[in-house]
């Protein structure tokens, strides 16, 4: 093949054929795919304090706590850290779907503290359909010289995982296998942790099944694990059921960052992680660019580290903020009032920032970490294509209706499963 450039042939090679992995018998770019954000988690100052707003407030349930000085193997450094307990917790039946890690534990024990100070998030767990696709992810991000901090599977929980870096020091992970919470409340017990690993495992492992078959036999007792108590009455009438807050979680992200590198940071979560983008923006000059790994608008959304000061949000971090979906708008303007009455500070950005969104506030917790409150997420269909932006609701800031008429897709999307309360 030639090509002619001012009268003169030009060699040409042929393109080399992308590689594409069989992934469960569907040929991908990469050797796992993305079905939705998991967990995540957040370092803060004082988890006690931090406890009392996400539990008592917000309505987080804890799976377990679990004190990690006890990884520390310097008695002198860990007596001087104070309180170094981390609280798992879960707004549905995943063990964990929003983690408070100790911020001096993080400080004193990880060298990516001090290379990337104002990263204040633990991790970003994105969920994948199997443990093969963790293991071949592991290989892909070593053939990709991504940055990995571990590899195996952690207890509490028992997601097996493999966890990269962004080129900015977020911490993702990919993980399968979430321990599931059932109606007793009970979380695994502790004997049961043996099934810890601390690298890549070999494939296959037992199911989990026969995990559980196991511990009965060696006479585990299944409910000896932990179970989280309700702090407040259960006093509000949420659509038919007595709840301790006008309001529930039902669906939680999309995480929101401020990135020095757009095109950087953008090649890694959509050309490494497989994300697509749905949508850019233009907010004051600025590109603000949003991705999806399901059929939401955005679980993902990266904007320009120069918009964080425009919009007057802490320069310590570089999240703007992590979304919590609630189960109406009612429950939405709800959660408002109740927050406003337990002395919580309301607070709303412009709502172009937001696509996707209509109506939501944000309310930030004892460490300034802000929590995107909001009941509708746009849906995005096989085409890959979002609604035109002339016909998505106009949102006043500031101004809440008493009721809205309903967008065509409203309600839809992955549904909560299981009682509220």
């Amino acid at each position: 093949m030639a090509t002619v450039l001012n009268g003169k042939a030009k060699s040409r090679k042929p393109k080399a054929a992308k590689r594409r992995f069989d992934v469960g018998g569907v040929w991908l770019d990469q050797p796992f795919k993305i079905r939705r954000l998991n967990h995540y988690g957040i370092y803060v100052d004082d988890t006690e304090v931090s406890l009392a707003f996400y539990h008592d407030l917000l309505g987080f349930r804890v799976s377990d706590p679990a004190d990690f000085s006890t990884r520390m193997k310097d008695e002198s450094v860990r007596n001087r850290l104070g309180n170094t307990t981390a609280y798992f917790m879960h707004h549905n039946t995943d063990h964990h779907t929003f983690v408070i890690m100790p911020s001096r534990l993080y400080q004193a024990t990880s060298d990516t503290a001090q290379r990337w100070p104002d990263v204040t998030i633990n991790q970003i767990t994105w969920q994948v359909g199997s443990l093969k696709e963790v293991v071949d992810g592991k290989t892909w991000f070593d053939d990709h010289d991504i940055k990995i901090n571990r590899t195996g599977r952690d207890m509490p929980g028992s997601n097996w995982h493999t966890y990269p870096y962004d080129p900015e020091g977020h911490k993702n992970e990919l993980c399968y296998g979430m321990e599931q919470i059932g109606w007793q409340g009970n979380s695994k017990p502790k004997p049961m942790y043996e099934r810890g690993f601390h690298d890549t495992p070999p494939l296959p492992q037992m199911s989990e099944y026969a995990e559980v078959e196991r511990a009965k036999s060696a006479k585990v007792d299944l409910l000896a694990g932990y179970r989280d108590r309700e702090t407040l009455p259960e006093k509000y009438d949420v659509d038919g059921i007595l709840l301790a807050r006008p309001f529930k979680i039902v669906r939680h992200g999309p995480v929101r960052l401020f990135v020095k590198d757009m095109d950087k940071v953008t090649a890694f979560y959509t050309d490494v992680m497989g994300m697509r983008l749905t949508e850019e923006i233009k907010y004051k000059g600025h590109a603000c660019r949003f991705y999806r790994v399901n059929d939401e608008h955005h679980s993902l959304a990266l904007y320009p580290i120069a918009l964080r000061e425009k919009l007057g949000l802490d320069p310590r971090s570089t999240t703007l903020s992590f979304g919590l979906q609630l189960g109406n708008y009612r429950q939405l303007k709800d959660a408002i009032a109740f927050l406003k009455e337990h002395n919580r500070k309301i607070i709303e950005l412009p709502p172009e920032l937001f696509p996707g969104i209509d109506y939501s506030a944000f309310v930030a917790d004892p460490d300034g970490n802000l929590m995107q409150l909001y009941f509708y997420m746009e849906r995005v269909g096989w085409d890959g294509r979002p609604r035109p932006a002339a016909r998505r609701r106009k949102v006043e800031q500031g101004v809440w209706p008493e009721t809205l008429e309903a967008m065509p897709d409203v309600y839809e999307g992955e549904a909560f499963n299981g009682p509220w309360g």
